[in-house]
């Protein structure tokens, strides 16, 4: 990873993007360049490197016997299934935290370095705590239910796991802007009320039934800058950072809100959620072949009696998140289709280049981010299209006016 990311990827644009909006020589100095050039290189380093850490994790945990020990304890301290389960995954989870907190550590010390984040340590750990808090909780939560049915159904718990899923996914959707996000940052009105007037008069033009905007206090946090649709039903929120309603335009941030409304109006939450669900149903299928083949092939080396053996818990953790990282890809594709469509309906809207150009450079500035960035890590990691592909199409769209 070390090699392919300091020295052999290459992150320059094309010879015929050069002069282009898109060149980031035009709205970005040498030192900006430079910082992007090494900044990035360290975030898609650590990003990459890591990946594999999770899973030695969990085997680890389940070929060094830990795994049968912590059961042991558990069992050794109640009776009730269901405790034996929370101290089994909570100790699982502490562990993750140990060894990932050093490689969390750098990537908030890069930031700092490099001016993107402005949080100090100590409300940087009070978010890790919330964090690890939170996914803690829900995946708690998530895995108790599928071990349960593991036990019970040993070769067909991944058909109730998934209908159990649906309403569980559709009402953390439904909870999140108005439970989970507040723990993180403080959310308000809108206070520009002309730029108020102007987001939600192109709400009404688009048929969104939006009475309200809500702004996000990031600049205590960080420099950079975004804007984001989430939720479902009466708790669908539209939310803009505050550093994006200091550093950009009305106009460029009327185009970046018809962006976020260009979902709304096309339905990707729903799409989205769709396309999530399907893809899930067909991980817990492979994962429940899968852990019962290894249960059967590795259990006796490993102490495990049964499939739904708390001692196979880390396998089947380790063999859902590799399912995960498998399906990254394919995630990802179909969310850069979501957001070009978004980018489309938003120039549509708007009918201002220049300003969706500027708002995307701007975007650019703030993150360091790179225009083109290696393929590896288009292919994997990147939701969004790349800001050179973006760029690149407002310059050429025909507009209609």
């Amino acid at each position: 990873m070390a090699a392919y990311f300091f020295v052999w990827a290459k992150s320059s644009i094309p010879l015929t993007m050069k002069g282009t909006a898109a060149d980031p020589s035009l709205f970005m100095n040498k030192q900006q360049l430079a910082e992007s050039s090494t900044l990035n290189a360290w975030r898609h380093f650590l990003s990459f490197a890591t990946i594999p850490l999770d899973w030695g994790v969990y085997l680890f945990v389940l070929v060094g016997g830990f795994s049968l020990w912590i059961k042991k304890c558990s069992e050794r301290l109640s009776r009730s299934f269901i405790v034996q389960m929370v101290l089994c995954y909570v100790c699982l989870s502490l562990i993750t935290l140990i060894v990932f907190l050093p490689v969390s550590f750098a990537s908030y010390q890069l930031s700092v370095h490099f001016g993107i984040s402005v949080q100090s340590l100590a409300d940087w750990l009070k978010d890790q705590a919330i964090s690890t808090a939170v996914s803690t909780l829900i995946g708690l939560i998530a895995m108790t239910a599928v071990m349960a049915l593991v036990r019970r159904y040993p070769k067909n718990w991944w058909l109730p796991a998934w209908l159990l899923s649906i309403p569980f996914i559709l009402f953390m959707m439904y909870v999140q802007p108005v439970v989970i996000d507040p723990l993180y940052n403080h959310f308000q009105p809108l206070t520009d009320g002309e730029l108020k007037t102007e987001i939600l008069n192109m709400a009404s033009r688009a048929g969104i039934p939006a009475n309200n905007v809500y702004e996000a206090d990031m600049s205590r946090e960080t420099n950079a800058m975004n804007a984001y649709v989430n939720g479902i039903g009466t708790h669908l929120r539209i939310v803009l950072w505050d550093t994006t309603v200091n550093r950009l335009s009305h106009s460029e941030v009327l185009f970046i809100m018809a962006h976020e409304m260009g979902h709304y109006v096309m339905h990707h939450i729903i799409w989205g959620t769709v396309s999530a669900l399907i893809g899930l149903l067909l991980t817990l299928w492979i994962a429940a072949k899968i852990h019962l083949w290894a249960s059967i092939r590795w259990g006796g080396r490993m102490n495990i009696s049964h499939p739904g053996d708390l001692t196979a818990l880390p396998m089947l953790l380790l063999i859902l998140s590799l399912l995960s990282f498998a399906a990254e890809p394919v995630q990802n594709m179909i969310s850069r289709d979501f957001e070009w469509q978004a980018d489309q309906y938003a120039i549509e809207m708007t009918q201002d280049r220049q300003a969706a150009i500027r708002s995307f450079q701007k975007l650019s500035v703030s993150s360091l981010s790179e225009m083109n960035p290696p393929a590896l890590v288009k292919w994997i990691q990147y939701d969004h299209p790349t800001m050179l592909e973006r760029i690149d199409y407002l310059e050429h769209v025909k507009l209609n006016r």
